[in-house]
């Protein structure tokens, strides 16, 4: 099964980044730029697993995320939060939020591919 990952990301540089390394897994990637695309794209394409930033402009993150497990068509697809927000508080507040798993930025390979293995 081929495994369809969505970006969320404001910052057009970590899309791209993010992007390469999951395209490199052998995911197809989809991209989003803000928290309202993000949930639109979630439903009409049912990704595999979504990372998400949390600092964007309109809908942020940790609303999007709520908002997606909340959803009956999109609470099943796992968020991982893709952000500067490494302090224990922010994964707590993201897992709250129903998020599954937290990757801190500069993002390293290592831990995007780890989420997408734990998850998918």
């Amino acid at each position: 099964m081929v495994t369809k990952a969505l970006v969320v990301d404001d910052s057009a540089t970590d899309l791209i980044n993010i992007k390469g390394i999951l395209s490199d897994a052998g995911c197809i990637v989809l991209t989003a730029s803000d928290g309202k695309e993000a949930i639109e794209k979630a439903k009409a394409e049912k990704p595999s697993i979504i990372f998400l930033d949390i600092i964007m402009p309109g809908m942020d993150g940790y609303e999007a995320c709520r908002l997606l497990s909340e959803d009956p068509l999109t609470k099943g697809i796992p968020v991982v939060f893709v952000t500067s927000k490494g302090q224990k508080v922010d994964k707590v507040w993201g897992q709250m939020q129903g998020a599954k798993g937290h990757v801190v930025k500069p993002i390293d390979p290592e831990q995007v591919i780890d989420q997408l293995k734990a998850h998918v």
